[in-house]
């Protein structure tokens, strides 16, 4: 079971339930590889709907790659997710949700 107070979200890729969590790590990453340079770009364009299905696997991956999945972002655009792409979207946006958590405060479960 996933741990949302410990900045975990879970997803299913290929009928596998896998856990995804955005480390420091994954986040250096993250931003390292982001056409806008920045995670706060990223929170915005998810706060105002305008992400693209690029970061979601961009976010997904580094998550997943976090909890050691090994597979690449072309693995996992290639990947069946259990819900499709609107819950990989969901779930894209939780993992950040969740990740700037601060402690006390409950992450937004309906992201």
């Amino acid at each position: 079971m996933a741990n949302p107070h410990a900045g975990e979200v879970a997803l299913v890729v290929n009928g596998e339930r896998r856990l995804a969590k955005l480390t420091l790590g994954a986040l250096a990453s993250l931003e390292a590889r982001l056409e806008s340079g920045s995670l706060v770009a990223l929170v915005e364009r998810f706060e105002g709907g305008a992400f693209s299905a690029s970061d979601v696997i961009a976010l997904l991956h580094a998550g997943l790659a976090a909890c050691g999945w090994d597979g690449s972002e072309s693995d996992l655009a290639a990947a069946e997710i259990e819900g499709g792409p609107m819950v990989a979207a969901q779930m894209a946006a939780r993992l950040l949700a969740v990740a700037f958590v601060v402690p006390g405060d409950t992450p937004d479960g309906g992201v």
